[in-house]
């Protein structure tokens, strides 16, 4: 297995790709630290998890990725559970709200960026000097199609995940000598439920009418599936792939490259 006996973290575990990676992990080996700021949905994560690994040694800490001492928290949290951090998913994240710039709320842009942005800069921050000193670790920043195109009506989303893009590669550069290999990963539309959230939200009546009209612009003519996501992202947290540095991989059916 090639995450065998890894002690990874994951934010953002409550759901979606999170919950995806954390059962991928632990299929692959994996001890877990599991963050988010839902309590409730950590604990279905964890089940999720014991479905398929009864035996999974897996600990939840609720914590807000934007409060530099939580981030300690499930640092040192890792730390007293593992004596050491192989693997950090680095994934919480929200869309904020869908508006033209010239309409967008300023309070709502700092908290797309804070959570966006600041809460993967703290991920790194503290889970990189922990690497440094093992001279090796695996940190996978979940950025998205949106942080290489632009998307109409969600300036603040963009700007977040073109900046975790750009804090990716300038840590790549920094500690790569130290044996620490950190990528981003950029999704397009994957069928998670902020997908969900949002077709009933844009289409009440007819919500088939909002997958439509995104896998229109999808050459692969489907949305992602989490499970695919998470293939990639334990691939980027193993040693297999400890020369892969630095680098945002598209995982979008081919969207972007359109």
């Amino acid at each position: 297995m090639r995450l065998q006996n890894k002690a990874s973290i994951i934010t953002g575990a409550g759901g979606g790709l999170g919950r995806a990676a954390a059962i991928k992990f632990v299929q692959e080996g994996a001890k877990l630290i599991l963050v988010d700021l839902n309590g409730e949905a950590l604990e279905q994560t964890v089940q999720a998890v014991k479905k398929f690994k009864p035996d999974a040694e897996v600990y939840t800490i609720t914590a807000d990725v934007t409060d530099e001492a939580d981030v300690q928290k499930y640092v040192q949290l890792a730390l007293d559970k593992f004596g050491r951090i192989d693997a950090l998913f680095n994934n919480a994240g929200i869309e904020g709200p869908v508006t033209p710039l010239g309409d967008y709320d300023s309070a709502a842009f700092s908290k797309v960026i804070d959570i966006n942005l600041k809460g993967i800069f703290l991920g790194l921050k503290h889970v990189i000097n922990v690497m440094k000193e093992q001279k090796s670790g695996a940190i996978i920043n979940t950025a998205s199609s949106g942080g290489v195109i632009a998307a109409e009506n969600f300036g603040a989303y963009v700007a977040s995940k073109h900046g975790v893009v750009g804090l990716t590669r300038n840590a790549a550069v920094e500690y790569s000598k130290y044996g620490i290999h950190i990528n981003a990963i950029c999704p397009g539309p994957i069928n998670t439920d902020m997908i969900k959230h949002a077709s009933v939200k844009w289409f009440p009546e007819n919500p088939q009418q909002y997958y439509d009209q995104i896998t229109a612009g999808i050459p692969a003519g489907r949305l992602g599936e989490p499970e695919e996501v998470a293939n990639l992202v334990a691939f980027l947290a193993s040693d297999e792939s400890a020369y892969v540095n630095g680098t945002a991989i598209s995982i979008d059916g081919a969207m972007t490259i359109q």
